[in-house]
């Protein structure tokens, strides 16, 4: 199925600039007289410029601010609905087998230095991975486009089924511009006058300690309420849950620890929004060692784990419980098969038990001890200070001593020795997330799918799993161009997670946004997740087009 385009995407961009000139003609919102928001992240100073929204380690991708100086072509919502909204394509379409994508260039834009804004932008962005002038880093194998009128149309070397935001998040960039920079890979975009985009805001003033832009006046979205942005970067949580407290930054995005005492209690204008997406912090084991080479024990594992636990405790309410057997949340509930619709799991210690005494373990003074004759017990790897999962180390290891006999020792080495330990197999057990896909694809191919194991290294399916029947369902559902072909190799797949068990997913990896409500309201909601209030989310443009003068 192709990404769902959001309920009213059609005429939503009407709207956003119906709504900005409503909010800037207003006399409390104007851009004279609107309060600035102070975007705020945990990641420590920030000491170098760099404004190339291409580059992971620039400070425009670190800050975030980025993305709302350069546009991409839709906005794919990884929460709520999942859905596809065009952007600075006024529409977008993909073939039959997702290798070609077809986009009319939304018309009326300029870029910030008030040249227009033509297809031809959008062809040379792209044209930079076909002549190796930018380095491929999102594995788009982009192959060339073709113009037909008003409409472009991309080709790729491969489906793109299960990497369509990757293609239309891309930031499109100006031709006039980049086609003088020497280097796209390396250039900080620092000199006058290159750092200039289609989006909401222009850069007005860079230091170490906070970056400022200011409201595009010729913005093609409309008028803007809020008149400038300031990213500033803090020392780590503590400090930037003071400053969210403290007034000092409006809106950010960070696992904040006890956030009901540390943050929401101190003002009724500040909120917290969780937004599951359709990944999930899961659990790793190493199916090619004991204990974990035996099913049985893995789906006794799956029957005593408590995801509500996960949820509540380690991930203070950040998270969203999975039960299904099937390991897909509730946001990909269209995705499970009817013959698994009412299945979940529980904790439940009396059936977990018989599974293992089914599989030959027994117990000895309450410790299990497996066919062989000898104890059961195994390590959890998780690195140290990752708080909410190191919490959940504890958790595990509580459980199943208690339900099941069985001894955990909680390892917490720092990120070298654990990414080593990981991608070459030497561990036993891991807590990690899955590759953001939107659909099934994603938790599945991290769990059960080769390709990322290359030479003897893995990047995802670290227990190392496989089999030929679900390597080639895999393969069918990202590439076929029928549905009928894809839903059956979903059923292959789905039915080899439920009856192997090769990992256990606890709870959907969310999307987190601290904002606060004093000067402008139109955030995104529990009850309205038209997007994440991440704010370092491509996103962000759609959430400042909808914002409004509180009161």
């Amino acid at each position: 199925m192709r990404l769902r385009t959001s309920l009213g995407a059609a005429g939503i961009i009407t709207a956003l600039a119906l709504t900005g000139c409503a909010g800037g003609g207003s006399d409390t919102g104007s851009a004279e007289s609107g309060a600035a928001l102070t975007i705020a992240k945990p990641d420590g100073a920030i000491t170098t410029e760099s404004h190339n929204p291409f580059l992971g380690d620039s400070s425009a991708s670190k800050y975030g601010y980025a993305k709302v100086i350069f546009e991409p072509l839709a906005l794919v919502n990884p929460t709520g609905d999942l859905g596809t909204t065009p952007w600075l394509a006024e529409s977008v379409e993909w073939n039959d087998d997702y290798t070609q994508l077809t986009v009319v260039p939304r018309s009326g834009v300029t870029w910030s230095d008030g040249t227009p804004f033509t297809g031809e932008d959008i062809v040379f962005t792209f044209d930079q991975f076909l002549d190796g002038r930018l380095a491929d880093t999102s594995g788009l194998k982009y192959e060339g486009a073709t113009v037909d009128g008003d409409a472009i149309t991309l080709t790729f070397a491969d489906s793109k089924f299960v990497s369509q935001a990757r293609v239309l998040h891309t930031p499109i960039v100006p031709k006039h511009i980049w086609e003088n920079i020497d280097d796209p890979n390396t250039d900080p975009l620092t000199g006058e006058g290159l750092a200039v985009g289609t989006g909401p805001y222009v850069l007005d003033n860079w230091s170490t300690e906070s970056v400022t832009l200011t409201a595009n006046p010729d913005y093609w979205g409309g008028e803007l309420a809020v008149p400038a942005l300031n990213y500033v970067s803090y020392g780590d949580n503590a400090a930037l849950t003071t400053a969210l407290v403290s007034g000092e930054a409006d809106w950010a995005q960070a696992f904040i620890p006890q956030i009901q005492e540390s943050y929401l209690a101190a003002d009724e204008d500040n909120h917290y929004l969780v937004s599951p997406t359709a990944g999930s912090g899961t659990l790793f084991m190493n199916l090619q060692a004991e204990p974990f080479d035996d099913p049985a024990l893995r789906e006794a594992l799956a029957w005593t784990i408590d995801r509500q636990a996960y949820v509540d405790i380690a991930r203070e309410g950040a998270s969203e419980a999975v039960w299904s057997v099937t390991g897909l949340g509730n946001l990909l509930e269209n995705e499970v098969l009817p013959e698994f619709a009412d299945q979940e799991y529980a904790v439940d210690v009396d059936k977990a038990r018989d599974i293992l005494s089914e599989a030959g373990y027994t117990w000895e003074d309450d410790t299990l001890i497996d066919p062989d004759g000898e104890a059961v017990s195994f390590s959890i790897s998780v690195p140290a200070g990752w708080s909410d999962w190191n919490t959940e180390q504890a958790l595990l290891a509580e459980e199943l001593d208690a339900a099941l006999g069985i001894e955990v020792q909680v390892d917490q080495p720092d990120w070298g020795g654990w990414d080593a330990a990981r991608q070459e197999g030497t561990f036993q057990a891991i807590i990690h997330w899955l590759e953001e896909t939107g659909n099934a694809y994603g938790l599945y191919t991290s769990t059960m799918d080769p390709k990322w194991i290359v030479d003897d290294r893995a990047q995802f399916n670290f227990g190392r799993f496989e089999d030929p029947a679900v390597t080639e369902a895999l393969n069918t559902y990202a590439n076929t161009a029928s549905e009928d072909e894809r839903q059956a190799a979903l059923a292959t797949m789905q039915r080899a997670f439920v009856e192997n068990v090769p990992a256990i997913p606890l709870g959907s990896h969310p999307l987190l946004g601290q904002y606060n409500t004093r000067s402008y309201v139109g955030f995104p909601t529990d009850d309205d997740q038209y997007a994440s209030a991440d704010p370092t989310q491509p996103a962000i443009v759609q959430i400042l087009t909808k914002l409004q003068p509180a009161g």
